[in-house]
Order: structure tokens, then C-alpha cells, then sequence
């Protein structure tokens, strides 16, 4: 089995322990995959820090470090303990064994809680993967970090941490009563689908390499130009990184290239606000299925026109007037068609649905033409 194989099936695995997680399950492995951080905006009890753990069992030889940050947590808590034999040498240094600077995945629960002298120090990690230790600036193995709260911070010290978190999830309860039953009867797992890190490593190399067409490109500046026009608003930055999350997300469903359906993900990374996200959902579906839903308005108006010429006339030359009619309209809706097919094909879109449309209205208006 390939690790994208086995990747394939620990989603699948995940999937079916979490139910209700699919997008927040292929944003933590996408973001595992492009090396992001994910934040969960949920109450407790909705299994947050379980997933993260899950994800990090799952990958043999990754270090797990979870914590619950309050306005009283120490950063001997998070970052470990000061060495007292560093201190014999007249060196401060923190013993950072088992702490967050050596964690491969880490889950920090109510980050927005913890005091800004933690804060800017997660905030090095994160953005550059960096440990200030003393005297020497380390490296961090850190490949995600999963960080929740039960709020939004408020504070603008905080807007700082919480712009580095590229994806943005809002987490419930199960909604559905039959996904409720399930979650109740399903057991423990006791077999888990792993890989190692040098698998993953090989993986992130792979999603790197997957290709962004140019309509991509094009279909985001669209994205936002509209969401600005909404007044939502997110830095260059944040658009700039949604380009290996894309890249990770079609690698993940299996694809070569990132194609348009991704682009649907973006809804967990453009929003500020999670009143906003509805927004931002509906402008990519009408910016990418916009011309699907144009093509298939005239398709229904087409079989309209027919219906209405094939009832029962007075007359021979109400009816003949009444096909000619249908006739010029059917040619200009063709028209619109066409239209909308270059169009589509200009900005790299998927054309296969508009060419089956206008084969449809060509049928009917072979229909008709053979009626005269």
C-alpha cells in the first residue's frame, strides 16, 4: 500500500469515528499535508482535541503535546521548565522535553486565554517554526497546530494569533438523531492505519508539486473582488498561503492538479467572523456555478416554449406561426448558450455541463423544425 493509499484510508477511518467532521477531517489533513494551523471554534465536548490526537496516533513517531491555557498559565507550562544547571552557568534555558516546542502536533485549548507573554512565543513557533531557548534559536518540528476556544478573541493583541490560523472551523454537536445512534453504538477503534513521518514528509513533497492551472489564479481574484464588494476583507497573506492548502486538498481527494470543486474550501479560510462564512459560501457557489445555474434556466425555459408549442391549436396557421416563434426563440437561446459555453471556456471552467445543455435544446429544436 503507498502512503497516499494509507493517507486515503485514515481519512476514511477518521471519517467514519467522527461523524458530522468532514470538512474540519480533510482541513486538519490537508493542513497536516501544506503544514498550516486550524483553528475550532466550538463548545466542549465535541471531540476537538480528541481529532487532533487521533490525527498524531496515526503517525508513527510524531510527539503529541495538548494544553489548557488560562489568564494564569505559566509558560513553564507550555514551553517547559527552567534548567537549573543552565542556571549554574550562569544561562537561562528551558528543559523542553514533552512540552510544545518539540511536539509535531500540538492541540492548545482556549488559546485566546493565555497571557501575551505565551502568546508571542506561540506566535514565533507558528509563523517560523523557531524556539527562543536562551541563547539559541531552535527549530521546532511543529507541523500543525490545533488551537480552540469557545469564542472569538476580542482583544486586538489577539487578532495577531488568530490571523496565523489559516483554516477556520465552527464545531457543534451531531445534529442528525441516525448520526446520534451511530456515534453511540460505534466502538473504540482498535486498529489504526498509520504512516510515518518519512512518509508524510514524502507526501507534503508530492502535494507541493500538484499544479495550479491559471484559471485558478483567475477564479480567486474573483473570489475577492466580490467577497471585497461584501466588505470581506482577508490579507494578501491569507490568499497567498490558501495556495498550498488547495494544492494539499486536491492531492488528498486524489487529483494532480487543483481543480475548481476545490476551491468550494475556501470557505473555511476567507470569513473573520462566523456570520460571515455564509457569505463567503454562497459568493464562490455563485462565482463558479453561476454559469451552471444560467445554462440550466434556459434549458427549463427551452422545454417550456416546446410544451407550450405542441398544445393543440385552432387552427394550421396558429400553429404554424407558433413554431416559427419557437424556432427564433430557441435560436437566440442557443445563442445565450454559446455565449456563456466561451465564456466558461475562457476562464478554464468545466464546459462539459453546457455542452450537454445546448445538445438538449438543439434536440428540441430539431423537434420542432420537424413538426412544419
Amino acid at each position: 500500500m503507498t502512503e497516499q493509499e494509507k493517507f486515503k484510508k485514515i481519512r476514511e477511518e477518521l471519517k467514519q469515528s467522527f461523524l458530522e467532521r468532514g470538512d474540519l477531517i480533510d482541513g486538519a489533513l490537508s493542513a497536516l499535508l501544506a503544514s498550516h494551523h486550524i483553528l475550532i471554534i466550538g463548545p466542549p465536548g465535541t471531540a476537538k482535541s480528541m481529532l487532533a490526537d487521533e490525527i498524531c496516533r496515526r503517525i508513527e513517531g510524531a510527539n503529541y503535546f495538548q494544553w489548557l491555557l488560562t489568564r494564569f498559565s505559566t509558560p513553564e507550562e507550555v514551553f517547559g521548565a527552567v534548567s537549573l544547571k543552565a542556571l549554574e552557568q550562569d544561562e537561562y534555558r528551558r528543559v523542553t522535553a514533552h512540552k510544545l516546542p518539540e511536539a509535531h502536533i500540538a492541540f492548545l485549548d482556549e488559546i485566546f486565554k493565555a497571557n501575551s507573554s505565551i502568546l508571542n512565543a506561540i506566535l514565533t513557533l507558528i509563523n517560523e517554526r523557531l524556539f527562543h531557548n536562551g541563547k539559541e534559536i531552535a527549530p521546532v518540528p511543529l507541523l500543525t497546530l490545533f488551537g480552540a476556544s469557545n469564542e472569538l478573541p476580542e482583544d486586538d493583541e489577539l487578532m495577531a494569533v488568530y490571523d496565523r490560523f489559516l483554516l477556520r472551523f465552527v464545531v457543534n454537536y451531531i445534529t442528525e438523531d441516525f448520526r446520534f445512534l451511530r456515534m453511540l453504538e460505534v466502538p473504540l477503534q482498535t486498529e489504526r492505519t498509520t504512516i510515518d513521518l518519512e512518509e508524510l514528509r514524502k507526501m507534503q513533497v508530492q502535494a507541493a508539486a500538484v499544479k495550479v492551472p491559471g484559471y485558478i489564479y483567475r477564479s480567486i481574484a474573483d473570489i475577492r473582488r466580490e467577497l471585497g464588494k461584501k466588505n470581506i476583507i482577508a490579507s494578501d497573506r491569507r490568499y497567498r498561503q490558501s495556495l498550498s492548502l488547495l494544492q494539499a486538498h486536491a492531492y488528498l481527494g486524489g487529483e494532480v492538479e487543483v481543480k475548481e470543486k476545490d476551491l468550494f474550501f475556501l470557505e473555511h479560510v476567507l470569513w473573520r467572523d462566523p456570520g460571515e462564512q455564509p457569505q463567503v459560501r454562497a459568493t464562490i457557489r455563485e462565482l463558479l456555478l453561476g454559469y451552471e445555474e444560467e445554462v440550466k434556466e434556459l434549458l427549463y425555459e427551452s422545454r417550456e416554449i416546446r410544451d407550450s408549442a405542441l398544445r393543440p391549436w385552432e387552427s394550421s396557421d396558429d400553429r404554424s406561426r407558433a413554431l416559427i416563434e419557437v424556432h427564433t426563440k430557441l435560436r437566440n437561446i442557443l445563442g445565450k448558450v454559446e455565449q456563456i459555453r466561451e465564456k466558461a471556456a475562457r476562464l478554464g471552467r468545466s464546459v462539459d455541463r453546457v455542452e450537454a445543455v445546448k445538445e438538449e435544446i438543439e434536440d428540441i429544436q430539431k423537434q420542432m423544425l420537424e413538426k412544419f
